[in-house]
């Protein structure tokens, strides 16, 4: 542990903002699943509903700095790639 007082709250703020991160991360990761199960399911419906959801968490995480714009943009892409490709 540091001995400086303002590197011991950079610690502390540090943890909340990575937990806070991966709770996010996860959230997206989830959602994502979701999105690729109705896919493969075939249920093109649920999938556009799913996706609108995700792109939306995408977006948030974006704001939020969690994640870079570039990813966020490519992730909604391969998404509406694979939506489209539905028969």
């Amino acid at each position: 542990m540091a001995n400086i007082k303002q590197t011991k709250k950079r610690v502390l703020t540090n943890e909340i903002a990575r937990q806070r991160n991966k709770a996010v991360r996860s959230r997206l990761r989830t959602e994502s699943r979701k999105f690729h199960a109705l896919v493969e399911a075939g249920d093109k419906d649920a999938a556009e509903k799913q996706m609108r959801v995700a792109a939306r968490l995408y977006d948030k995480a974006v704001t939020k700095g969690v994640l870079h714009r570039n990813n966020a943009a490519n992730k909604k892409s391969r998404m509406a790639a694979h939506l489209n490709g539905m028969k």
